[in-house]
C-alpha cells in the first residue's frame, strides 16, 4: 500500500512541475487590458456603477479585495453588476489584469 501511495505522490509531483507552470504576470499587458475591457467602469480606479467600491487601495481591503486570488475571482466570475470575464480573456490575461489592478491600488492608481 505504501509502495502505491509513493508512486501516486510521484507521479503527481512530476505531473505538476512537467504540465503545470506558473501564471507569471505582465503588468503592461494587464494595463492594455484594462485599458481595453476595464477603464470604461473603472477609469483611474474609480467604480462608475458603484462609487463606493473603488478599486482604491483602502476600498479594496475594506471589502477583501485586497489579493491577487481575490481579484482574480472578480474578474474570472463576475459580481453583481460586474461581467465576468473567463471566456472573454485567458487566464494569462485575467492574472496579467488582477496584477496591474493590485499595483495601481498600492501606487494610488498614479503612474
Amino acid at each position: 500500500m505504501r509502495k502505491i501511495l509513493s508512486i501516486v505522490l510521484l507521479l503527481s509531483i512530476v505531473f505538476n512541475f512537467t504540465f503545470v507552470r506558473p501564471v507569471l504576470a505582465d503588468v503592461a499587458s494587464g494595463a492594455k487590458i484594462f485599458s481595453a475591457k476595464c477603464a470604461a467602469c473603472h477609469a483611474g480606479g474609480k467604480n462608475l456603477v458603484n462609487p463606493q467600491k473603488t478599486l482604491a487601495k483602502a476600498d479594496l481591503e475594506k471589502y477583501g479585495m485586497n489579493s491577487l486570488e481575490a481579484i482574480t475571482t472578480q474578474v474570472t466570475k463576475g459580481k453583481g453588476a460586474m461581467p465576468a470575464f473567463k471566456g472573454q480573456l485567458t487566464d494569462q490575461q485575467i492574472a496579467d489584469v488582477a496584477t496591474y489592478v493590485l499595483e495601481s491600488s498600492e501606487k494610488g492608481w498614479k503612474k
